[in-house]
């Protein structure tokens, strides 16, 4: 879908590497782990625990310009839902083609009722995805 997909971490290159060589859920994995040992990166996210030393479980989207469209931030022992992440990422797709939309938190694909963001919507969203 024309995404460049990064995970950076505050753990080493190596516990990446062992990570990657141990556990099956990752050994398919063909985008690059970054490390962030310093917390640098993470600080500058704003997911960087001070008193632990370590990065809250943060997932951002963000365009080709630059431009924040979406930011999930989890703590340490929560997993991330990637078909919940492929949804938004679609719906920002989407969305970037059709600025005058609005996204629901049930649509999935292409395709699926969108909405026109205006006063009359206020209190009808409901009725207006029937």
């Amino acid at each position: 879908m024309g995404a460049e997909v990064i995970t950076v971490s505050t753990d080493t290159k190596f516990v990446h590497l062992a990570w990657q060589r141990e556990e099956k859920m990752l050994e398919n994995v063909r985008y690059p782990m970054g490390s962030d040992p310093t917390g640098n990166l993470s600080r500058l996210f704003g997911i960087y625990d001070e008193e632990t030393g370590l990065a809250l479980r943060g997932t951002f989207i963000i365009s080709p310009e630059g431009k924040l469209l979406n930011c999930e931030v989890n703590f340490y022992n929560l997993g991330r839902n990637i078909d919940e992440l492929m949804r938004k990422f679609k719906a920002n797709l989407h969305l970037a083609k059709h600025t005058n939309e609005g996204c629901p938190s049930k649509w999935k694909d292409e395709g699926d009722k969108t909405l026109t963001p205006s006063a009359k919507l206020v209190g009808k969203v409901y009725e207006a995805l029937k």
